[in-house]
């Protein structure tokens, strides 16, 4: 357990590291800008687009084939489950392409930091609300990018331990039907954190 053991640092590598995927696409997948766009452009509004894209990653984010090749999953920043880093990856990706429905600049600091609190599922609302700022309103968005940087590393801690404690919890989270990383596909639902709770605190968040 030495070597897997979740612990906040290792949690923080893998979000930077999930985050940095996200944008740049891994081999076999969109990135969270070329996914924002594909939705868009099947819908009317964002918010059709963005319900779309929850529910598409609660259904079909994870089933045979959704993962392949996975070129950055092979090679990760620390030593935690893989299926751990899949899912991070999976979830922070549906984030920040709701974040960039809604025109947010996803190479902000602030922006990449509100995704990571989206992660929390229900705790988010709690978390900003120390931050002073509240979830779901216009005043939300001004907010984000008026963050100071200690408020920024505040929260950040508070979304690792959240985490931590989280995937603690799970143990090895739960895949549905895990097919082992070597073969480069993760079977079954995606349901981590709670896939669709985190999509709808995406939606509240990025206003």
């Amino acid at each position: 357990m030495a070597t897997n053991e979740i612990s906040e640092g290792k949690i923080e590598k893998m979000l930077d590291w999930a985050y940095e995927k996200s944008l740049e696409g891994i081999p076999g997948t969109d990135s969270a800008y070329e996914m924002a766009e594909n939705f868009l452009s099947k819908h009317d509004s964002s918010d059709k687009a963005i319900n779309s894209l929850i529910r598409w990653q609660n259904t079909k984010a994870a089933t045979s084939g959704f993962l392949t090749g996975l070129g950055g999953l092979i090679v990760l920043p620390v030593t935690i489950p893989a299926n751990i880093a899949s899912v991070m990856y999976v979830q922070v990706r549906m984030i920040a392409a709701i974040a960039h429905m809604k025109g947010y600049d996803l190479k902000d600091d602030q922006v990449k930091t509100f995704v990571f609190v989206c992660l929390t599922g229900q705790s988010a609302s709690e978390i900003l609300k120390q931050a002073g700022i509240k979830a779901g309103t216009s005043f939300a968005k001004q907010a984000v990018l008026k963050i100071p940087g200690e408020v920024i590393k505040a929260i950040n801690k508070k979304v690792g331990f959240r985490l931590v404690t989280k995937f603690g919890q799970k143990g090895v989270v739960n895949l549905g039907k895990a097919i082992p990383i070597a073969g480069g596909i993760i079977g079954g639902t995606v349901d981590g954190i709670g896939t669709g709770i985190i999509g709808k605190t995406a939606k509240k968040v990025f206003v």
